[in-house]
């Protein structure tokens, strides 16, 4: 990723209005912002949740609280917690969340 033509700012991200987004299971809120290319987010997902969609976007994802599982198309599985990452090339691993008890999340792609 290269950050370019970005002055410095803050986001207020309560001011920002949520959208939702219904999972298998669940649903989840993004708060969204712009900066040219980059897209930055504040989610939520429900106790419950399961991703409707196998996902071949990249990101830097960080869990800021709750247990975020997150599944690779090739088996794999991994579990976050509240302090811990993953980061993932576009098109490079299919990857899907769920969670039994709930995240809240902050993604950049």
């Amino acid at each position: 990723m290269k950050i370019e033509n970005l002055p410095f700012g803050t986001t207020d991200w309560s001011a920002v209005a949520p959208t939702e987004h219904p999972g298998i299971t669940g649903k989840a809120f993004w708060r969204t912002c712009k900066f040219g290319d980059i897209r930055v987010r504040m989610v939520e997902y429900t106790p419950g949740y399961l991703a409707d969609h196998w996902c071949v976007k990249g990101h830097v994802l960080l869990c800021l609280e709750g247990e975020l599982h997150t599944e690779l198309e090739d088996g794999r599985s991994f579990v976050l917690k509240p302090g811990m990452s993953y980061q993932v090339a576009d098109n490079a691993e299919p990857h899907r969340s769920s969670t039994a008890t709930g995240a809240r999340l902050f993604i950049v792609d």
